[in-house]
């Protein structure tokens, strides 16, 4: 299974534009006289004669669709023949077949071999991906030192998702020793490219003033980056510096809106202070049907300050009040947080 992987969906909407022009690139000299379908057809009789970029190309076409029908089998075959004669695009392409068992049988430990051929001839989106598979022992045995290593070469590239990995290495400790300072590093890297992940571990760094000196205003800049891409760990951050108004001027309405967005993506500890805003009226009209609800969607999933306040809030409530507070919670829960009013 890919966890860590580069996105399948991402690399694929950027190679259709690729393989639409290698395949009507080094065409023949009399190409105007030539249609479309001939055009292609001279690129697979290149690819049946032995030529890898013909190969990897008629591989991408039958993996998309493009110039050709989509067919991942013969994607694969295509990819493997250009794969064998060194081609560092097809063996990543490989590779990410096999993880996907797209074409053939999914198989962890055939997508790290071909990974890591590809990898070795410098190739960052497999040097990522391969760092992955050594996280998270997928198809390897789970080495962090062998994580870093390949994230390390992939971030030294500028892979944006590789510096941020290397990030969270640097700041658990994981594959090289604990060091804030190099963490901030990577994670600002990764940040400056927009991963949403980094902004909101940066935004964490300067809140808490490791690897970084403390600083709410630049914590508050890199949570609504992350916040304002859905990052529901930066949205609760977020919503926590207006509450208190730390680099920021206080702002219950302004609290309340970003608790609101994680709490709706299941955030318990944002569900849990948005009911506390409920419940207390501040920046949200006061309603303890509501407080209660949220309250109790935190505290089913074990939010211990939420599991803590239910008897508080049934204690100010009538048994009618706590009635329409579960069905509301019920709801909400049911309809994927999208009918919780």
């Amino acid at each position: 299974m890919i966890k860590g992987d580069l996105s399948l969906k991402a690399v694929k909407y950027l190679a259709t534009a690729l393989v639409v022009s290698l395949l009507f690139a080094d065409i023949p000299a009399n190409a105007q006289e030539m249609s479309g379908a001939e055009i292609v057809q001279s690129k697979i009789n290149d690819a049946k004669n032995g030529d890898m970029y013909s190969q990897y190309i008629l591989g991408l076409g039958y993996d998309l669709g493009q110039g050709v029908p989509k067919n991942h089998a013969e994607a694969v075959k295509w990819y493997r023949l250009a794969a064998e004669q060194g081609h560092a695009d097809a063996q990543y392409s490989l590779g990410i077949m096999y993880a996907k068992g797209e074409g053939v049988p999914e198989n962890d430990a055939e997508a790290v071999k071909w990974y890591r051929l590809a990898a070795e001839q410098g190739d960052a989106k497999a040097q990522y991906n391969l760092g992955n598979r050594y996280d998270f022992g997928e198809g390897v045995p789970e080495n962090d030192a062998e994580a870093v290593q390949w994230y390390r070469l992939a971030a030294e590239q500028g892979h944006a998702k590789a510096q941020y990995k290397l990030g969270v290495m640097y700041d658990f400790g994981e594959g090289v020793p604990k060091n804030d300072a190099e963490a901030v590093t990577w994670y600002r890297l990764a940040a400056e490219q927009g991963v949403a992940k980094a902004q909101s571990n940066l935004g964490n760094m300067y809140d808490f003033g490791e690897g970084v000196p403390e600083n709410d205003a630049e914590a508050v800049k890199w949570y609504r980056l992350a916040a304002e891409q859905g990052h529901a760990d930066a949205q609760y951050n977020l919503g926590v510096l207006y509450a208190k108004g730390e680099g920021v001027p206080e702002n219950d309405a302004e609290a309340v809106k970003w608790y609101r967005l994680a709490a709706e993506q299941g955030f318990a500890k944002a569900q849990s202070n948005l009911a506390y805003q409920y419940a207390t009226g501040a920046g949200v009209p006061e309603n303890f049907v509501k407080g209660y609800a949220w309250n109790s969607l935190a505290a089913a999933q074990g939010n211990k300050s939420a599991q803590d306040n239910k008897s508080v809030f049934a204690g100010m409530m009538t048994r009618e009040q706590i009635a329409e507070a579960q069905a509301l919670a019920a709801r909400c829960y049911e309809s994927n947080y999208k009918d919780c009013d």
